[in-house]
Formats: structure tokens, C-alpha cells, sequence
């Protein structure tokens, strides 16, 4: 037999190359917050083989049990300059190989104050990686921020700081502040790069009060830390009187375009608006500025007159949605309401058409509800139109607590104001969709998406009774808010009955797949576990989520995010569960999904949310086929 006939017997027999994703450079793994990976050699068919291929310890982890308060980690792992970078809760990174978890570099920030200034706990969601042209020192460049409002730039390569960055490698964010604020501009979401400037949000502590910092975002030189230029949300001629309507989420970039997208969140207070009821446009939007000079090219604004705390709470997911008449540049905005906003990215219009849909007065003194809100017509979704009515089982275990509660509360459907006597609030600021938001095949244009169903208690206090319950110790206790400036504080409360089990009907939370050519619903699937006292409720229950997917160009979906503590792939076609593993808390955070060295990883941070259940961890762990 010669040469000639033997190779093309061996190309058939040697295995099909497989596409690869070779880096995931955001935290969205790309900029338009597609989280979507090119990467083919897990396939539904043998995705139930995966192991795993490493794990590594932080060590930074609190529980809140002693002298220090818990933490939160949520952060997404970055694949660049072949290490994998990752930011922990006590503010340090770690860069580690991305085949076999070795730590290379760790960076020690020092002076840092590990104390929960704007947030209940202490909170990371991760790191952002820069690269800017040339080698030597520092160029490349990895980021992490503070609760105390520092930007750190390390050297990618070493971990050493960059000496040319703000002050010996620190920028401090809080210097923009007003001298006077409340709380400092707090840096818990890596930077978003926009070409060679860093965009910066911040959170703060907006429950609190209802003078605040008013909203803004910075855009700095990625190289020195210099402002280049500040967008505002609220006029100036507010301050005093209100404040936040911050980006406190991760942004989305279309640099081809040149334009930046801000899902901005909220005004302060967030329950009661007799303090700003002159329009604030700008706010519970999303808002799509040049990214170069900061102006705003359009904004549509989600939410008016915001009193439900409906943060735009996740970066819009860019796509050209494919069509017979050529693609469409278009951005899905999720919202805390359950809706998916499909607009025009260059133009801020519609994709599928939006209703202005009456809602109910507000009966607080001194306020006034929207009259209307805008609803998307397509897709649906997947929360419905109406709470679903008290869940039986809840109800005679807690023999008619559930209904006899419910009777006592307001409820007029979606964007039922808060009250004095309370309201039930459905979805409420726990969600419908929350910050991870969805995942996108830009080659079908389909979404997959993981939502919450959660009833939430939204109930005014008279100023008077709110200060004695707070002399009382309740504040302490959690659900109490001030909301200082305003005539009311208020309380927050999950529709629980006293045995803690949901007043409302299952399911908790679902995936659903959205056609985004039509605005059809493919499929809708219960997703996730409910765990309570040691048992794992009914798989078609599903659970509360936070965190978000990653779907594959081989037809999979990869996702934390449930109550259970489990990591799971779905088959995308349908949303069946082809794999789980348990992992040592929540993953409330957004995998990273790559190939190096020619095998394909999925790396998930496993840190816990008391949010969703009082269980953390400092587990970083990578899942792979066998060798």
C-alpha cells in the first residue's frame, strides 16, 4: 500500500478538531457580555465525563461567626496572557495556570480596611485584565478595587504594582466624591476597558439614606489613572435631596461603534420618592454613551419614578441578531422585573414593540406613582403577569398564616407602590433576572437566561414608629431601612411563613431559551434546588439564583448559581441537566469557559451568598474531560 492511500486513512481516523476559546478577557468573557465560549470539545454527548481537573483554596473566606463580617464572592475568573487571574474577597489577586491551578504571582495589597463600609459584607466580583501595546513593565495590567474605593493595577506578568498608576500604582476612586459623603465610591466591580480608558461605576450604601452621592461613572486613563471625562445620572440641582442612579454592575462595550452601554440603577431612597418627583431620565435605565467623550447618544429609561429598588442590575448582552434582512445590531437589557428589553444598540428603539401600560396610585403621603410603565410585549416573561396566589402546601403547614397574611397586604399586581399597611411586591428587587444575566449564540441569536420568583413584603413605617423600633434593637436585626431624609423608613421582608417556608406557589426560579428573531420562548425549564433543614426539595421547584451561564457553541449551558450548592450543564436544545457536581457553597458568580493547551476547562469561583443561603467558601475549581 503506498503513502498515498494510507493518509487518507488516517485522517479518518483521527479525531475531529475541535473549535477552541482560547482567552476570556472580561467579565462577561467579552466585551459585549455575550458570555458565550467558541469552545467544541465538551458536547452534550460526553459532557456527563467531566471530573475534576483542579482546585485551589484562597484562604480568603469569612463566615461572619467571629470578629469579622462574612463575604461574598462572586467573581468571574479572567483567562489572558496565558494565566488565569482571579480577585478574592480580602482584595487580593491570584494568578494561577490554567491547566493545573499553580499558583504563580499572588498580589498583598496593603493598608487595606477589611470592613464593610457600603455593604453588609465584604464583596469582589473579580478582576479586569488590560493590555496596551509594547512589552516591558506593565503592559499588561490586571486591576482589582475596594471597598474603600482604591484601584489597584498590578503588573499582569508579576503582580508587582504599576508605579505610573494614580499614586505608586493606587487610584483613589473617593477623590471625585463629595468631601462630605455619606459613603466612599466603593470599587466591588472590575473596571470595564474601553480601548485604552477603564470605566468606573461604584456601589454605596443607597438603603441608608435618601442624600446620596449622586450617580456617575469615570472614565480613566488605563495607563496613569488620569480622569478623561465623568458622566452624571441625577442634575446637580438635586443634590441634597436624592442621589445614587450609580452603575453598580458590570458595563458592555461595542468598540466598533464606539459606544459604552450603562445599565444605571435606581435613585435614592429606594422605596419612597416624595424627595425627587420631578423626572430623573436618566434613571433605572440604560444608557448608551460614546465612549470616547462620555455624551450620551440615547438612553431609555426601564422604570419611572422608580420606588421598588428595580436597579438596571445587569450589563445588556449585545448581538446582531441574524435575519433574512441582514442583521439587526441589537442589546438585551434583563431587568429585575422579569422583562427582557430588545432595543436598537445604535438607536435605542425598540426591537419588538413597548406598551406604556397603566399601574396602580401610590396611597404614602406625599407621594406619586408613575400613572404608567413601559412594558415589553416580546418575549414574555417567564415571571407572568400575577403572583400565582398562595402555595398551599406553606399555607396549611403554617395552618393559614400564609393566606391570613396576604389578606392584610396590598396588591394591585406588578408595581404595586410600597404602603403603610404592606404591600406585596411581585417580582421584587430580589428578581426576576439579577446581575449575572443571560448568555448568547451569536451565530443562532439565542438567549439563555436564568431567572428568580420571589414575593417580597414592602412595607412603609411612619418616621416616629420607624426611630422607636430602631431604639428597640430592630434595625439591627435586619429588613429595617432608615431611608434618613424621607418621612418613612421602611421594612423588607421575604413572603415567608414563620416555619420559613414560601408563601408563594414553586417554581423558584427557572432557564428559559428566547428566540431572538422572533421573541419566542423556546423552552422554559424549573432550574436548581431548594435546600432547607438538610433536604433538597423537589427538582420541579427549582430555586432562587444569582449568578449567570455560559452556553458553548457545542450546544451547552454551564451554570452555578442555585441554592444547592451544585454547578450543572444543560443540553441547550432543551434545557436538560447533563451533569452536576457539588462544589463547597453557591457559585454565585459566572464561570469561565476556555480551552489551554488544547484541553477545554470550566473554572468556576465557589464563594456563597447569605442572600440566598448562609454557606461560603474560597473554592476555585476547574472541571475537564478525562486525559
Amino acid at each position: 500500500m503506498t503513502l498515498f492511500r494510507i493518509l487518507p486513512a488516517l485522517v479518518l481516523c483521527a479525531p475531529a478538531a475541535h473549535a477552541q476559546q482560547t482567552d476570556w478577557t472580561h467579565f462577561h468573557g467579552n466585551a459585549m457580555s455575550q458570555k458565550f465560549s467558541a469552545s467544541t470539545q465538551i458536547t452534550p454527548e460526553n459532557v456527563g465525563d467531566l471530573e475534576k481537573a483542579w482546585e485551589i483554596h484562597t484562604g480568603d473566606v469569612s463566615d461572619g461567626s467571629g470578629e469579622m463580617v462574612g463575604t461574598v464572592w462572586s467573581a468571574t475568573p479572567v483567562l489572558a496572557n496565558d494565566l488565569l487571574y482571579i480577585g478574592t474577597p480580602f482584595y487580593r489577586i491570584m494568578a494561577v495556570q490554567p491547566d493545573t491551578g499553580e499558583v504563580v504571582w499572588t498580589y498583598e495589597p496593603e493598608d487595606t480596611a477589611l470592613e464593610p463600609l457600603t455593604q453588609p459584607e465584604l464583596k469582589n466580583r473579580g478582576v479586569t485584565y488590560w493590555e496596551g501595546e509594547g512589552d516591558g513593565p506593565c503592559a499588561r495590567r490586571v486591576y482589582i478595587g475596594t471597598m474603600d474605593a482604591q484601584l489597584h493595577a498590578v503588573d499582569a506578568d508579576t503582580g508587582a504594582l504599576c508605579a505610573d498608576f494614580g499614586d505608586a500604582g493606587i487610584l483613589d476612586v473617593n477623590q471625585w466624591n463629595k468631601p462630605d459623603a455619606n459613603f466612599p465610591l466603593s470599587q466591588l466591580q472590575p473596571p470595564t476597558v474601553f480601548r485604552d480608558k477603564l470605566l468606573l461605576g461604584w456601589a454605596g450604601k443607597d438603603w441608608h439614606d435618601a442624600a446620596n452621592p449622586l450617580g456617575s461613572v469615570f472614565a480613566v486613563d488605563a495607563r496613569t489613572g488620569a480622569l478623561d471625562w465623568t458622566f452624571h445620572s441625577i442634575p446637580e440641582d438635586y443634590d441634597g435631596l436624592t442621589g445614587t442612579a450609580n452603575v453598580w454592575t458590570a458595563m458592555s462595550v461595542d468598540e466598533e461603534n464606539g459606544l459604552a452601554y450603562l445599565p444605571v440603577s435606581s435613585p435614592s431612597a429606594d422605596f419612597y420618592g416624595g424627595t425627587r418627583l420631578d423626572e430623573i431620565p436618566l434613571a433605572t435605565s440604560v444608557t448608551a454613551l460614546n465612549g470616547d467623550t462620555g455624551e450620551v447618544v440615547w438612553s431609555r429609561q426601564l422604570v419611572k419614578h422608580d420606588i421598588w429598588d428595580y436597579d438596571t442590575v445587569s450589563a445588556p448582552t449585545l448581538i446582531d441578531i441574524p435575519g433574512d434582512g441582514g442583521a439587526v445590531p441589537a442589546l438585551v437589557q434583563p431587568t429585575k422585573m422579569g422583562y427582557a428589553f430588545v432595543l436598537n444598540r445604535l438607536t435605542g428603539e425598540p426591537v419588538f414593540p413597548i406598551d406604556d401600560r397603566p399601574f396602580p396610585a401610590s396611597d404614602a403621603e406625599g407621594e406619586v406613582a408613575s400613572s404608567t410603565q413601559p412594558i415589553p410585549t416580546l418575549p414574555a416573561s417567564p415571571l407572568g403577569d400575577d403572583w400565582g396566589g398562595v402555595f398551599g402546601l406553606a399555607d396549611i403547614a403554617s395552618f393559614g398564616y400564609c393566606s391570613r397574611k396576604f389578606d392584610e397586604l396590598r396588591y394591585e399586581g406588578r408595581y404595586t407602590p410600597p404602603s403603610l399597611e404592606g404591600s406585596l411586591a411581585y417580582p421584587a428587587t430580589a428578581g426576576g433576572f439579577q446581575w449575572g444575566g443571560g448568555a448568547v449564540d451569536p451565530e443562532t441569536g439565542i438567549l439563555y437566561i436564568n431567572s428568580s420568583r420571589v414575593a417580597q413584603i414592602y412595607q412603609l413605617i411612619e418616621r416616629a414608629e420607624y426611630e422607636t423600633m430602631a431604639e428597640g434593637g430592630s434595625e439591627a436585626e435586619g429588613g429595617l431601612f432608615p431611608m434618613t431624609g424621607t418621612p418613612y423608613g421602611f421594612s423588607l421582608t421575604n413572603f415567608l411563613n414563620p416555619l420559613g417556608m414560601p408563601c408563594w406557589k414553586p417554581p423558584y426560579g427557572l432557564m428559559s431559551a428566547i428566540d431572538l428573531k422572533t421573541g419566542e420562548t423556546l423552552w422554559e425549564r424549573p432550574f436548581g434546588q431548594v435546600q432547607q433543614w438538610g433536604f433538597y426539595m423537589p427538582e420541579s421547584w427549582g430555586s432562587p439564583t444569582i449568578g449567570g451561564p455560559v452556553v458553548t457553541a457545542s450546544g451547552l449551558i454551564f451554570i452555578g448559581a442555585s441554592m444547592d450548592a451544585r454547578v450543572r450543564a444543560l443540553d441547550a436544545a432543551t434545557g436538560d441537566v447533563l451533569w452536576k457536581a457539588q462544589v463547597e457553597a453557591p457559585a454565585v458568580s459566572i464561570p469561565a469557559v476556555y480551552d489551554f493547551k488544547g484541553r477545554q476547562y470550566v473554572v468556576f469561583a465557589v464563594g456563597g451568598n447569605s442572600i440566598i443561603k448562609p454557606q461560603v467558601a474560597d473554592q476555585l475549581v476547574a472541571f475537564a474531560l478525562p486525559e
